[in-house]
């Protein structure tokens, strides 16, 4: 099955390789690359997103790549809206798209679509939110394990905007959120294309995520997220609430110290990689090989892709 305007679509947890495979992978077949990443498309969110290089990016032109500023509201509904556009785009000027990142929620909805969600209920939302100020993240995602235990796995205690949203659904519904997630693997395809998953072994991905976050800190991050903070970002940006940002802000707000923030950060950034592994197992069609087997990724991308000479 080989088609010019499929996708190919590479995932795989945080630190696996992803964006050096990428590049080697566009050079190979025209491709330019469309990311799927939640804090890469933020605008000045730079080292602690691990975002392409610009060396990077000039051998492989990166889309949905700062595209938002970092107080500006963003989902998976404008995601799907911006990327449609970009494909549309490189399809007209006869490049291919290689789509790739790690937040699988994006990848669904964009191959997919999305499940419709109820509308806001404001009295819930405001009584959830009371709820968390007064009886804290550990008892509301305590709440959300309880009602949907799918869903507690998946979101981490600290996305209160992620946590709230699946209790308004769970109770506005009466079922679980996680029900409304699956649902998008029964929907048609709205793009062909190959999935292809990038994996390593647990010790060396979660070795490669420490070495990554020291070199964060070592290169500048701390001065990073205070430079979005002194430029008026609020603390509580749901920019600023992703990986690694919320503990160097709890840092510089004089909530924890210096090596307690970057402990957290390699902590949870390896129980976040647990997390993407459980949920792109979940999708079907994914073909799984070492990032350095480029070989035979490269056979596989074939298969819809003619090696361009």
């Amino acid at each position: 099955m080989t088609d010019q305007n499929a996708l190919m679509v590479l995932v795989g947890p945080t630190a696996v390789g992803k964006t050096s495979a990428c590049v080697k992978l566009c050079r190979s077949f025209g491709a330019e690359v469309v990311g799927a990443d939640s804090v890469q498309i933020y605008r000045r969110l730079d080292i602690g997103s691990a975002k392409p290089t610009l060396a990077e990016q000039a051998l492989a032109p990166h889309h949905m790549v700062d595209v938002v500023d970092p107080d500006e509201p963003f989902d998976a509904a404008r995601y799907v809206e911006m990327a449609d556009r970009v494909i549309a785009d490189l399809h007209q000027r006869g490049r291919r798209a290689l789509v790739a990142g790690g937040t699988g929620l994006y990848i669904k909805a964009l191959l997919h679509g999305l499940v419709p969600a109820p509308e806001v209920d404001p009295a819930l939302r405001a009584e959830l939110r009371r709820e968390w100020e007064d009886k804290g993240l550990d008892f509301m995602h305590g709440k959300l394990c309880r009602l949907d235990p799918g869903a507690g796995e998946r979101i981490h205690k600290n996305d209160r905007q992620r946590v709230l949203r699946a209790l308004e659904v769970c109770i506005q519904t009466g079922r679980p959120f996680s029900e409304r997630q699956t649902g998008h693997g029964f929907q048609k395809d709205r793009y062909k294309h190959l999935m292809v998953g990038l994996i390593r072994p647990r010790e060396e991905l979660f070795q490669r995520i420490a070495e990554r976050s020291r070199l964060m800190w070592e290169n500048g991050f701390v001065e990073e997220v205070r430079g979005l903070l002194d430029s008026g970002v609020p603390p509580d940006a749901k920019s600023l609430k992703t990986l690694g940002y919320r503990q160097v802000v709890a840092m510089l707000t004089g909530q924890i110290g210096s090596d307690e923030a970057l402990e957290q950060t390699i902590r949870d950034t390896r129980a976040y990689a647990k997390r993407q592994l459980t949920w792109f197992k979940g999708m079907k069609n994914i073909h799984w090989h070492a990032p350095d087997d480029l070989e035979a990724i490269a056979d596989k991308a074939s298969e819809i892709w003619p090696i361009q000479v």
